[in-house]
């Protein structure tokens, strides 16, 4: 389900349970609606109300996080890639054909990782990329002499260390939240909205726009939790542009 369709379900749910409250002030006998029920209620819903914004709080702090890991893990792997390519430059020509494996990897993980279509996921999965066919061209070198040996070896090195990082991009991509989260968050979100319709004056425009607003800026909570949850898909997938320059600075 998209970040957008999630978070317009919650705002109907939101939205309609404070819809709810006002039905429920209409229907109710006077005695329901009095100052000390409307004291005790008011408490109660404080708590849940408090419960519901430290847990959101906690959501968008760990959801940035792991945005902020993906998007440092996308700078790091494109070093990587410009620092094995030096690496092989430097080895001599016998190494042209892991660079051209290496450019082939570069350019067939940003189509994937960024894919030209719109409509299509990103795929992050390391076993689709041809990082193997780097690392055997890097093993099969024959070096000649100190020099050539300890550039193989810090070569291989980085080569691993490339596939790792592309492992833990995929890894920390897929730790998403457990819809039933989503959906008790929701329900505790809803839960003080019943309260502000229930003892909410008698409805008008601005009321209404006040509570449609608060809405609003929870279901945006849940929406900016999902797209960060998702850093190569959506509206705020992360920037390409480390990738692409380093590939533009591979073969020369």
């Amino acid at each position: 389900m998209s970040a957008v369709l999630t978070a317009l379900i919650v705002f109907a749910c939101v939205f309609g349970a404070a819809l709810l409250g006002m039905f429920l002030r209409a229907i109710l006998p006077a005695h329901h609606l009095s100052d000390d029920t409307k004291s005790t209620v008011s408490v109660a819903m404080g708590l849940v109300a408090t419960m519901a914004a430290l847990i959101l709080g906690l959501l968008v702090a760990s959801a940035k996080e792991l945005y902020d890991a993906e998007k440092s893990g996308v700078t790091q792997l494109a070093a990587k890639v410009v620092g094995l390519d030096r690496l092989l430059a430097n080895y001599g020509p016998e190494t042209q054909d892991a660079r051209s494996s290496l450019r082939t990897m570069v350019e067939r993980s940003i189509s994937e990782m960024w894919p030209s279509d719109d409509g299509k996921s990103a795929q992050l999965d390391p076993s689709a990329a041809s990082a193997e066919a780097v690392f055997a061209s890097i093993e099969a070198l024959k070096p000649q002499g100190d020099s050539q040996q300890a550039l193989k070896a810090q070569a291989l090195t980085t080569a691993i260390d490339i596939g790792q990082s592309r492992w833990l991009e995929f890894e920390q991509a897929s730790a998403a939240n457990s819809p039933v989260l989503m959906a008790i968050l929701t329900f505790w979100l809803a839960v003080p909205f019943i309260s502000f319709g229930l003892f909410s004056p008698r409805p008008n425009a601005t009321i209404l726009v006040a509570l449609m607003l608060a809405a609003f800026s929870v279901a945006g909570a849940i929406f900016l939790i999902l797209e960060l949850e998702m850093p190569f898909d959506g509206i705020l997938r992360i920037s390409d542009a480390p990738m692409v320059n380093a590939l533009s600075h591979l073969g020369q």
